[in-house]
């Protein structure tokens, strides 16, 4: 029984990125479809975000980076990047990219660009150049997203994450479970076990009468 995975998350969360290390190995040999769900933590920049901030610093310091190393995930805090990028247009260009059957690429790629090459993901440019690394069409992913086709479709996922009352990121809702926040690999094991065995009734069998 194939397991559905949705994931709420964001680019420029720090926590999503390392999130999807633990998310890979639990999937790994496991029969899941995991579906990449759009939002936005900051639409539009706010006052003290800055990675230049004490605040921020010090958050990175005492809470990201001890997880990234346990969890193994290589990162670094975008310093030149203030304020941090909005990501309507990263996630518009997902849609594109979804489209075209290179979703889970793109998802990786631009997690890649933001926290291990310190690349501006809000700017077009910079998409553009990770579309044509995916080998997409960049003159049509280009016009797509500066054209606004995706623009509706976006609205509309991040209308889903407040159907589903997402509060947080990431979010993983593994059939009817819902996990909120970093959890290991084995938390989401056990979740998706759960959820292949579902529905599965102990000594169900057939005999010559029928099952």
């Amino acid at each position: 029984m194939t397991v559905k995975i949705q994931v709420y998350s964001d680019f420029v969360c720090p926590f999503c990125f390392i999130g999807e290390e633990p998310l890979r190995q639990a999937a790994d040999g496991r029969d899941v479809e995991i579906e990449f769900m759009p939002f936005e933590l900051r639409p539009y920049p706010m006052e003290g975000m800055s990675p230049k901030s004490d605040y921020i610093q010090q958050a990175y310091k005492q809470s990201v980076q001890p997880l990234a190393k346990r969890f193994g995930v290589d990162m670094e805090l975008p310093m030149d990047l203030d304020p941090v990028p909005s990501t309507h247009l990263a996630h518009q260009g997902y849609q594109f990219a979804r489209e075209e059957g290179e979703g889970r690429a793109y998802v990786d790629a631009v997690f890649k660009a933001y926290w291990q090459e310190g690349q501006n993901i809000g700017d077009m440019n910079v998409l553009t150049g990770i579309a044509r690394e995916l080998g997409l069409n960049e003159a049509a992913f280009q016009d797509a997203i500066t054209g606004g086709t995706y623009v509706q479709d976006h609205k509309e996922a991040l209308g889903r994450a407040r159907a589903e009352e997402i509060q947080a990121v990431p979010t993983f809702i593994i059939g009817n479970q819902r996990l909120q926040g970093l959890h290991s690999k084995e938390a989401i094991e056990l979740a998706i076990d759960e959820q292949s065995n579902a529905g599965i009734k102990p000594g169900e069998s057939c005999g010559p009468e029928g099952c």
